[in-house]
């Protein structure tokens, strides 16, 4: 008998099999997927657009034949023709399932836009930037002495300012001349100053005085979240934030899936390259319209990225660092061309990437370290930038360590069976009642809680619809706390736990969250498979983190940091009871939000911070977790909850955690959902 065709999609990892003709569109309704679609499938309002992915998949255990879906039709021809549809993209209503397909919802055919939380921190920063404005006097032609126009402009730029050795570019050289008669040869200059190795360069020119500002941008690529702040690079002002879905994540939520699909896909990883320019391209417009600017105005840019999306974004293949020793084709900073990577901003902007460490620790933990400045702290700080691959960075002084922890995408909603990313209408904070064991919530746009009055009628915008990355942490937490999950990660019975939300599923048990499907909504539950997906995250988190301490030959630090969009919204006390971090006061344990988004906005803003970090990079020593025997060792006893065997007395002197354990060893389940057998 034949097997129904798998459909999966991304970002949001929910799958499942229909058959063949099924329209997309009906598939991702059938899910649960948010995929938009206003004339009922008619094909006329072109809300449903998604990308199909080819080839293959190891993290899915798919390959993708280009046959998958149905050939393109007569209304998806008429539409790209009357309305302009994105390369690759296909209409959800119109495309029909053939085969295995891995399908991507963009950001913009979601009904339930993501709230991209990686927000521009206030930060007082020594303004330094690489471009500025110089208003010159410029001699006119002369008969009698002839030269070119741009040699006496440079010689202005000489004698007004004491900038020498200006270089220009040739589209600087094409529309010169009539500006500078417009101006009466008085004219505005922006001029890239820059550095030891690159001369001063001229970016543009008006005529006159030109009273405007330049523009300048930092920004974030993440494996999951693209963001970008747009700064007056005058000011230093954020006058923007905004960002976007990292679209390679149809390929791979992690990065190692990247890598894979590079490796096993010939053409793959130039397919990722071209998906995530594509994005930049997204976010740029996005903001530019957002702040109202000319987005040709952008003269600067500053990026932060791990070592596989600084790979990726510059077009260089990742295989290298799919494999020991993790070399990096360069660890040193880049200065770039905006042209040379197709950015759509002024033609004369300059790239700078911040250096990578060394392996799997890239510009993101380096943007990190210039923005908390371990290297310069009295005292012992852990900083952890949490994301889908950690970052952490542990020192003082005197020195400090870094390591990179594969965390995977549960902390972002995915792999959760109600997870999702953080949107209106997903729960991010949860309260467990000691007495009832019922849950109670919030959701994103909203400020009641789930039992208050009103609260039905305050969502009935958005609905609820699922658990985002911080809700789900405080979930694990809670359900741990009020002995509904015990300490290696197994969820009671209703009569074990004294819980009316726990309910039999399968071979385990799961907990009821919320019943949306009285009001069309979605039943919000959390499975042991959640819990044992969150067990492994922790785990890797928690292990880099204690492997950095072992190296350092401490057993407890004097204060930790938070980083990382994500750990700006995690509750201190839930990430301890969950042993995602080592034990601390509480009130040591602090949040810098987007510390890497600040590393790069700091990077931007003072040019003299560029060669300070490259610095720094030299001086961090590197720990591979990959090739540490203690790593692993670690990692099993973080996988209980908080930790099998670090005693945690900061958290026991606040929280009284239960010592039920619900594996009596007959035919439940354990924490994975396998049956264990009875010993004859």
């Amino acid at each position: 008998m034949s097997v129904d065709p798998l459909v999966i999609f991304t970002p949001s990892g929910k799958r499942g099999r229909f058959p063949r003709g099924t329209p997309i569109l009906t598939a991702a309704r059938q899910l649960g997927v948010d995929l938009d679609s206003v004339c009922g499938g008619r094909g006329i309002c072109s809300k449903c657009q998604i990308t199909p992915s080819y080839g293959s998949f190891s993290k899915h255990n798919v390959d993708v034949k280009p046959d998958a879906l149905s050939e393109w039709n007569k209304v998806e021809e008429r539409y790209k023709e009357k309305r302009g549809l994105k390369e690759g993209r296909r209409l959800g209503c119109q495309a029909t399932v053939q085969g295995d397909v891995v399908i991507d919802v963009p950001p913009e055919s979601q009904v339930h836009k993501q709230v991209v939380r990686k927000r521009a921190e206030a930060r007082d920063i020594v303004l330094n930037p690489s471009t500025r404005l110089f208003y010159v006097d410029v001699a006119e032609p002369d008969m009698h002495d002839p030269s070119g126009d741009l040699e006496r402009l440079r010689d202005a730029l000489r004698t007004q300012w004491d900038i020498d050795n200006v270089a220009a570019d040739l589209h600087i050289l094409q529309t010169m001349q009539p500006i500078l008669r417009k101006g009466d040869w008085k004219v505005t200059v922006a001029v890239n100053l820059g550095d030891a190795e690159n001369p001063p360069r001229i970016m543009h020119i008006w005529p006159g005085y030109y009273d405007g500002t330049l523009y300048g941008l930092a920004v974030d690529l993440g494996s999951t979240t693209i963001a970008a702040h747009l700064c007056d690079l005058q000011t230093g002002a954020v006058l923007a934030s905004s960002g976007v879905m990292n679209p390679q994540i149809r390929f791979g939520e992690d990065l190692m899936s990247r890598v894979s699909y590079s490796m096993m896909n010939a053409s793959g990883a130039d397919e990722m390259t071209r998906a995530v320019r594509e994005g930049m391209t997204t976010l740029f417009d996005q903001i530019a319209a957002e702040a109202g600017i000319d987005a040709g105005l952008i003269v600067d840019a500053v990026f932060v990225c791990n070592p596989v999306m600084h790979h990726l974004f510059l077009g260089i293949d990742p295989f290298e660092l799919g494999q020991a020793p993790f070399a990096l084709a360069t660890s040193n900073a880049m200065r770039l061309r905006a042209t040379d990577l197709g950015l759509n901003i002024h033609p004369a902007a300059r790239v700078y990437i911040l250096p990578c460490i060394a392996g799997h620790v890239g510009a993101d933990a380096a943007a990190v370290a210039l923005s908390e400045a371990p290297d310069k702290s009295e005292d012992l700080v852990l900083v952890v930038d949490v994301g889908t691959n950690a970052e952490i960075l542990l020192g003082n002084k005197d020195k400090v360590l870094a390591c990179s922890s594969p965390t995977g995408p549960a902390f972002e909603g995915a792999q959760i069976s109600s997870g999702q990313r953080a949107a209106p209408g997903a729960i991010e904070r949860v309260e467990i009642d000691p007495e009832t064991k019922m849950p109670r919530f919030k959701v994103i746009g909203c400020d009641l809680w789930s039992d208050a009055p009103g609260f039905e009628e305050e969502i009935a915008g958005t609905g609820v619809t699922g658990i985002c990355g911080s809700g789900i942490i405080e979930m694990v937490a809670e359900m741990r706390m009020h002995g509904i999950v015990d300490a290696p990660g197994l969820i009671g019975t209703a009569e074990q736990t004294g819980s009316a939300a726990v309910f039999a599923d399968g071979r385990t048990n799961s907990y009821l969250v919320y019943d949306g499907t009285a009001n069309g909504g979605p039943r919000i539950t959390v499975t042991n498979r959640d819990i044992r997906e969150i067990q492994m995250a922790k785990a890797a988190l928690y292990s880099g983190a204690r492997l950095l301490m072992d190296k350092f030959g401490v057993d407890k630090v004097d204060r930790i940091v938070l980083a990382g969009a994500f750990g700006a919204h995690i509750s201190t006390k839930h990430a301890m009871v969950l042993g995602m971090i080592p034990d601390a006061p509480l009130d040591k344990v602090t949040s810098a939000g987007n510390a890497a988004g600040t590393g790069a906005r700091i990077a931007l803003l003072n040019v003299g911070a560029r060669a300070e970090i490259e610095q720094t990079v030299r001086e961090i020593h590197k720990v591979e977790t990959a090739i540490e025997p203690r790593f692993q060792e670690h990692f099993v006893n973080a996988s209980a909850i908080p930790n099998a065997v670090e005693p945690f007395p900061i958290l026991n002197s606040i929280v009284t955690l239960p010592d039920a354990t619900f594996n009596t060893g007959g035919e439940t389940g354990d924490a994975g959902g396998r049956r264990r057998r009875r010993r004859a």
